[in-house]
């Protein structure tokens, strides 16, 4: 990346840093709101992009970890009356314990397997969820989250979820792009010459599977608290799929893509949900878009243009 381009992105963030930072200014409780939910998905699509952007495997079941990070921080807030920080730090925790064993059986598996292994954790995650009624409420959820009274109020959390997540966005650059990202780019590319130069291939995607699925984790926890509920289709395989088709939208390749697919889909959705029932036609006719025609997604499609947009001059 050159010094210009990397100006460049300083400042768009910075820019984009100003304008959420001034949101509640507008004194809009739906453009709160919208908001906060997009800074939710936005690093959830960021999570999931850790396992296909930089390691190269595709997950089915990312929800899972959403979910866990969400339904445990919920429960321990709420059934046990533990404090924020440390039912936050806990939730984080089991996350990452999580991802971890599911990850020693994953990294295993390479390509289609890998990813079918994924969606099986997963669905066994939503059954507990669905059976285990005493504890998640089952397929009525689990509701009423008690929300610290520091931020039980609209402006309060949206800057408790601005902070979370630009502090999780700017630790999961750093990680993305030191030494480690780059190895895990390496295995991408070539997982055969990157084991001969001595990586341990095996274990670097494990790492990959655990900081994606934590990072996921911090976002179910904000979720369930945005939504004073945690529900069993925050762990079904619908869920991963709109998170990964969120990525793909963004731009995989690209650190900030999937935040940026992130907040284009979950937009379009809410407009497109005010004129039609149809949003699982229009969600399909977006995923055929991205399949045939922007493979590098919107991140990809905005260098093309800003390449054409200097050959031109």
């Amino acid at each position: 990346m050159t010094d210009a381009m990397t100006r460049s992105a300083m400042a768009g963030c910075l820019i984009s840093l100003a304008l959420l930072i001034s949101v509640p200014l507008f004194q809009s409780a739906y453009l709160i709101d919208v908001v906060t939910e997009i800074l939710i998905y936005a690093l959830f699509a960021l999570s999931l992009n850790v396992i296909i952007g930089y390691s190269g495997n595709v997950s089915f079941g990312h929800a899972a970890y959403f979910a866990i990070g969400g339904y445990t921080n919920a429960i321990l807030l709420t059934s046990h009356g533990w404090a924020l920080v440390p039912s936050f730090v806990t939730s984080i925790l089991v996350t990452m314990i999580a991802a971890g064993f599911v990850a020693y059986f994953c990294t295993r598996l390479t390509n289609i397997y890998f990813a079918m292994l994924t969606l099986a954790f997963s669905m066994l995650v939503w059954a507990i969820a669905f059976k285990w009624r005493s504890v998640t409420g089952g397929d009525d959820g689990f509701v009423g989250i008690r929300v610290p009274e520091i931020i039980n109020n609209r402006a309060h959390f949206y800057y408790f979820t601005l902070i979370m997540v630009t502090a999780a966005t700017t630790l999961l650059w750093f990680i993305c792009h030191s030494a480690f990202g780059r190895t895990l780019v390496a295995v991408r590319e070539n997982a055969t010459r990157a084991g001969f130069v001595g990586v341990n291939t095996r274990l670097m995607r494990w790492w990959a599977f655990v900081v994606a699925g934590t990072f996921a984790g911090i976002a179910g926890a904000i979720f369930g608290m945005f939504h004073r509920g945690m529900y069993v289709e925050s762990a079904f395989w619908t869920q991963s799929a709109t998170v990964l088709i969120m990525t793909l939208l963004g731009g995989m390749f690209s650190f900030f893509g999937p935040a940026i697919g992130a907040a284009t889909l979950f937009i379009l959705e809410r407009i497109t949900n005010e004129y039609t029932e149809y949003w699982p036609t229009v969600l399909g006719c977006i995923l055929l878009v991205i399949l045939l025609f922007l493979p590098d997604g919107l991140a990809g499609l905005a260098r093309k243009v800003r390449s054409y947009v200097a050959g031109s001059n």
